[in-house]
């Protein structure tokens, strides 16, 4: 049993410092997350020994430093690194979409938005299913921040390239908002002369009640309209800051998860590392038993045996 260990304790030493001499942050970033959630860790760990053994305690250090991904995270990623061929038509969504509100094109909007819901929800549906068919089955939070992740990705050409990496740690969030174009300045008109304010003011034969009934309501919905711009960019502008600190506390939240994760795991790394402790404790004093009474009887079949021969030796003096 203690070989047996030993052989065991070896080939993982062997598996550990298994890694290429020349071996760059990034092969080590892109084979970590393409890893389940639960051999993120502990491949980290081994890699960042690895790279320490073979004097590159500066890589040992970014290596680190690579932060586990959050369960949609890893589904995303997972989506684009099994899914590749989904990659480019969502990514050419994307820039249509972009396009298409920059040219405040009603018509293409309309076209591209239907194909973004079908897209994304066929992809969030797709990565739910690789995610259980990994073992690592996702809830419908979860769902939802990949479905966000999406969001962002056909929005934010940088998002898009971060979510195509296929190394991403978090979900990013769907408040990311489709670039728009400034509305066309008008050209102010120069004020009228008094001739034609009073012109203007004159009452004409075709000025009737009715015409006085539209621009009454004309002047009034441009009001209502100037108090909903108004309304708006409050809104918006507190919806900017909720989101920042929405987006504040989940980074918050995402780095103690991380953190009673990697504890989690050094826990349960101590734990086995004392469990074996004593597991071999107890062999070794119950082999030290063993040779101990094996000891004494051998010690009793010797003494024996010199009494034999004492016995034998007197009889030939006689």
């Amino acid at each position: 049993m203690p070989m047996k260990r030993e052989r065991e304790r070896e080939r993982e030493r062997e598996r550990d410092q298994d890694v290429d001499q020349d071996v760059d942050l990034d092969t080590v970033a892109d084979e970590l997350y393409g890893l389940r959630p639960e051999e993120f860790i502990p491949t980290r760990a081994a890699r960042a020994a690895a790279a320490r053994t073979a004097g590159d305690r500066a890589l040992a250090t970014e290596i680190g430093k690579l932060r586990r991904p959050s369960l949609s995270a890893w589904a995303s990623n997972l989506l684009v690194r099994e899914r590749r061929s989904e990659v480019e038509p969502l990514l050419r969504l994307g820039e249509g979409l972009r396009q298409a509100h920059q040219d405040l094109d009603g018509a293409q909007l309309r076209e591209l938005s239907r194909q973004q819901r079908i897209l994304i929800g066929e992809l969030s549906r797709q990565a739910g299913q690789l995610a259980a068919q990994a073992g690592h089955p996702i809830s419908d939070a979860a769902r939802h921040e990949v479905e966000s992740t999406l969001h962002a990705a056909l929005a934010d050409p940088e998002a898009a390239r971060e979510w195509a990496s296929g190394r991403l740690t978090k979900p990013f969030s769907s408040a990311t908002d489709f670039p728009t174009v400034a509305a066309p300045a008008t050209a102010r008109r120069a004020p009228p002369s008094p001739a034609t304010e009073s012109h203007a003011r004159r009452p004409s034969p075709r000025d009737t009640k009715a015409d006085k009934e539209r621009r009454r309501r004309l002047t009034q919905a441009r009001k209502e309209a100037d108090k909903a711009a108004r309304e708006l960019r409050a809104q918006e502008d507190e919806t900017a800051t909720a989101t920042r600190q929405a987006f504040a506390a989940k980074k918050h939240l995402d780095e103690t998860q991380q953190r009673v994760a990697e504890l989690t795991a050094e826990l349960q790394h101590a734990k086995t590392q004392h469990q074996q402790a004593r597991t071999a404790e107890q062999e070794a004093r119950n082999e030290a038993r063993t040779a101990d009474r094996r000891l004494r009887e051998a010690r009793r079949r010797a003494e024996g045996a010199a009494g034999e021969v004492q016995g034998l030796e007197a009889g030939d003096d006689q």
